[in-house]
């Protein structure tokens, strides 16, 4: 329970442990947001995971970024000793985001209200096994071929833009692999960001519109974009200029408010997650017409302009309900 000197105060400190990996502490755990949790009664830890977690209590909250059984056995022990504990978010809530399939599953059960014209989907997507082909299961090119696992591991970032099946042999042998339609989107990929009620969405370039002309076509209803037939996403991305970068992203009408706010609404309930992020694009050539081709947990929040108080908010939120026993 909260000590009995800070009842009296009325100003109870909440303990905070944080596990995560040492790039991601030194671009979250930053002296900005130090601070100003200290100044708000939070006394941020951090969590060294190679050591008994119980041993390293207590916390009013636990917030992690941490993979593996043995991390994920430690929270269970440590959430049968304290009940009250918050853990921030529980590894089996994470686990769907780690495969590109079960990822997009929830996107297929939100149903918007508020903005009945507007359509959510998710890129047509079948997983592909070796020696299969895109025709044998119903696709068309140009596609993304992307790993099926996304559990951070540098081959998770792998993805390609392919445009024929000259391409696609490239890749084949990397099975399996999830291959996703190509969906045009003028260039413009909005992100929203889901931090427990906190809901917000920056616009960000993305990659380039592909059209395939008759005269391009291999045949195989793919073609070849500047004479290629595949691109690393990394390549596409960069073959802009910065002006037509700034160009694209500034003319880019934002989603409303409202719709941004109802999704992520919605995919927090779905998902039953607190901190996440998905990328969304618009339909190139129709208004109201979205698909979301991304989820992420625990992303770059420090990207987030204010993101110290975003954060603050969330955990004294989470917190003034829990007590350590």
């Amino acid at each position: 329970m909260t000590k009995p000197d800070e009842e009296q105060t009325h100003h109870p400190r909440y303990r905070v442990g944080y596990a995560f990996e040492p790039k991601k502490v030194n671009t979250f755990i930053i002296p900005s947001f130090i601070n100003l949790a200290n100044l708000n009664g939070i006394d941020l830890v951090q969590i060294e995971p190679t050591k008994p977690l119980l041993d390293q209590a207590p916390f009013h909250c636990i917030i992690h970024k941490i993979y593996g059984q043995d991390w994920k056995q430690q929270l269970t022990d440590f959430k049968s000793k304290y009940p009250n504990t918050v853990i921030v978010d529980p590894p089996e809530k994470i686990q769907p985001l780690h495969n590109r399939v079960t990822m997009l599953e929830s996107v297929t059960r939100i149903r918007i209200t508020q903005q009945p014209e507007i359509k959510i989907r998710i890129p047509n997507q079948k997983v592909i096994e070796k020696d299969e082909t895109l025709e044998e299961i119903g696709l068309k090119y140009p596609v993304i071929a992307k790993p099926l696992l996304a559990n951070g591991g540098a081959s998770s970032h792998e993805m390609w833009v392919v445009l024929n099946s000259k391409g696609f042999e490239r890749v084949k042998d990397q099975t399996p692999l999830l291959v996703q339609e190509y969906v045009n989107h003028n260039e413009v990929v909005f992100k929203i960001y889901v931090v427990g009620e906190h809901v917000e969405c920056v616009k960000r370039r993305s990659l380039a519109d592909i059209h395939v002309t008759a005269e391009e076509d291999g045949g195989d209803g793919g073609g070849e974009w500047n004479g290629v037939s595949i691109l690393p996403f990394s390549q596409i991305s960069n073959s802009a200029t910065v002006e037509h970068e700034s160009e694209k992203v500034d003319e880019a009408v934002m989603p409303a408010p409202e719709l941004v706010r109802e999704i992520g609404n919605e995919l927090r309930r779905e998902l039953g997650l607190r901190l996440f992020n998905f990328d969304v694009i618009r339909v190139s050539g129709e208004e109201n017409s979205y698909a979301v081709i991304d989820i992420n947990y625990f992303p770059g929040f420090a990207k987030l302009p204010h993101f110290e108080q975003i954060f603050t908010d969330f955990i004294l939120g989470i917190c003034k309900n829990a007590t350590i026993d």
